[in-house]
């Protein structure tokens, strides 16, 4: 990366999109601690518990489906506009929803705020990237750090609100007075004309129309380093996925620790993946991304390998702490991987970012398909598996440079 100076309104772009980061992490995480309450709300058994939460999968996959195309249409600031605004109104729509006891409305409460992290993510990974570059140092990582960061608090807030039995409408209603105001403050910091498409070097045939929005991601399925990228992502969220749907009850169930121990151990996990991406930007400097990743991908792959193998609940703990270090920047990396790959820099992160989503939506219950037949610890093998594939794959994302050089040496 080059060294540039950054101005301010570089900053000023880089503080609002932490702040669209952070959003997100806590308006989810302020869901997931109150859903018992939501549920004994709306007097829903767990089926049908499970229809109203399949809501925000739908709206999820909607959102990550649309998202390249539309900016590629319309540029990345209307669309971080428009997702964070359906993050908002599906907060909204939740706590009126909840109040009424209306299952229907608490679901497209969630389909509203899954259609909007889809739609917001994508864009301010693109943005992202943009700004890493311009700042000539990682980025990405410190505003996923802010993600991590608003799900901490949200889960914190959540908790706090459970204990003291605060009613959910209005701790839903406060956290969208919260959001609101900061996503006021970002606004204006959020710059016009970015992640439009960039002309394709070869030719299209017979002089037609450049690809746009779906297309142009088509094409790039047969760039094999792409791919090599969206198998260190599929392998890292998938990781993560894992331990956030299930780490409470692998704990529970697998290591017999109480209920209240078991979301301690998931609340140590998504604090050491804040720290390790608000500190992973001076590691990266230090010694590049691809040791960094595949690095990580070691260290997931012990962490899982103790929690699935080891029969001591202590180091089981401590080994989720190796889980969520290993595991907090593979994200973020690889979609800076993903951009610097070739041209058209917006195709190419909505692309892995799709697939590193499928994988945080689709995985988690296939694992607990396997879990209900051969237990939960035996589910996560075939994420040690693949976060061990992706250790491997983990060469493909060298920056640029590095890439011509290695290039240079074996022509």
């Amino acid at each position: 990366m080059e060294s540039i100076l950054p101005n301010p309104v570089i900053r000023r772009h880089r503080r609002a999109l932490q702040l669209c980061f952070a959003i997100p992490g806590l308006s989810l995480a302020t869901w997931v601690t109150r859903t018992p309450d939501v549920r004994d709300r709306l007097g829903a058994s767990t089926a049908e518990m499970g229809l109203v939460l399949f809501g925000m999968s739908i709206g999820s996959m909607l959102g990550i489906l649309a998202a390249g195309a539309l900016v590629a249409r319309f540029t990345t600031r209307p669309v971080i506009l428009a997702g964070m605004g359906l993050v908002l109104a599906g907060v909204g729509t939740a706590a009126l929803g909840t109040a009424a006891a209306s299952a229907l409305t608490v679901a497209a409460g969630l389909l509203f705020i899954g259609a909007g992290i889809g739609l917001s993510e994508v864009a301010s990974n693109v943005d992202g990237a943009v700004v890493e570059r311009e700042f000539g140092r990682p980025v990405l990582p410190a505003l996923h750090g802010c993600y991590s960061l608003g799900t901490v608090i949200g889960a914190c807030l959540g908790v706090a609100g459970a204990t003291v039995g605060f009613p959910v409408p209005w701790h839903l209603a406060a956290v969208l007075v919260v959001a609101t105001g900061l996503f006021a403050c970002a606004v204006p910091g959020l710059r016009p004309g970015l992640g439009r498409p960039e002309p394709i070097s070869a030719p299209p045939p017979a002089a037609g129309p450049v690809p746009a929005g779906g297309s142009r991601e088509r094409r790039l399925l047969l760039d094999p380093r792409l791919l090599m990228i969206g198998g260190v992502v599929f392998g890292m969220t998938l990781a993560e996925g894992a331990a956030t749907d299930w780490l409470p009850l692998l704990m529970v169930d697998g290591h017999g620790m109480p209920t209240g121990l078991g979301s301690a151990v998931y609340a140590g996990f998504a604090a050491t993946m804040a720290v390790g991406r608000f500190a992973g930007g001076p590691v990266v400097a230090l010694f590049g991304r691809p040791a960094v990743l595949g690095g990580g991908a070691l260290l997931t792959a012990v962490g899982i390998a103790l929690v699935s193998f080891v029969d001591a609940p202590a180091a089981a703990a401590c080994a989720v702490l190796l889980w969520g270090l290993g595991t907090s920047l593979g994200f973020p990396l690889a979609l800076s991987a993903a951009g610097e790959s070739g041209p058209d820099t917006t195709a190419r992160i909505a692309l892995t970012s799709r697939i590193g989503y499928v994988a945080l939506l689709t995985g988690p219950p296939l694992l607990g398909f396997l879990g209900e037949h051969h237990g939960l610890r035996a589910a996560m093998l075939p994420v040690l598996l693949l976060i061990l594939l992706a250790a491997v794959l983990s060469p493909a994302t060298a920056d640029g440079a590095t890439a011509r050089e290695r290039a240079d040496r074996t022509a």
